[in-house]
């Protein structure tokens, strides 16, 4: 006799999957904790704008010596991306990839290009930029 968790028998409208009355799985968690990639800084050693663009300063893979973050940093900006890109791709926090991007241009890994900013006032081109990326949404 089947039980209500065994669902409705295949052909009266259940989904055919081999996962199907199972409870969904999780997301597996990092073991390692955000702030402990950064040794607790939230700051980077440089002001590093979240719009700041990013580029890898190598054209090898960086090897087993370096993090696995360090790594997917150096591997998402071989196409130029921004921070905040960057953290969103990673799904990681963006003071967390303002700080780890910040060291890796301290070690030569990546090269970053600061918007420039008249009198404190933006650009009127970033800001164009920006309204056209928000309406695309």
């Amino acid at each position: 006799m089947a039980t209500w968790n065994d669902g409705p028998p295949y052909g009266y409208g259940a989904p055919h999957s081999p996962n199907y009355g199972e409870p969904p799985q999780e997301e597996r968690s990092s073991l390692v904790r955000m702030y402990s990639l950064t040794g607790g800084r939230t700051a980077p050693r440089t002001d590093l704008a979240m719009e700041a663009l990013v580029s890898s300063a190598t054209s090898a893979q960086l090897g087993m010596n370096h993090t696995r973050e360090y790594r997917a940093i150096s591997e998402l900006c071989r196409q130029i991306r921004s921070v905040a890109e960057v953290s969103a791709l990673l799904a990681m926090p963006l003071g967390v990839a303002r700080v780890l991007i910040a060291d890796m241009e301290a070690e030569g890994l990546v090269r970053i290009y600061q918007p420039q900013l008249d009198a404190g006032m933006p650009n009127r081109n970033l800001l164009e930029r920006v309204l056209s990326g928000l309406r695309r949404l």
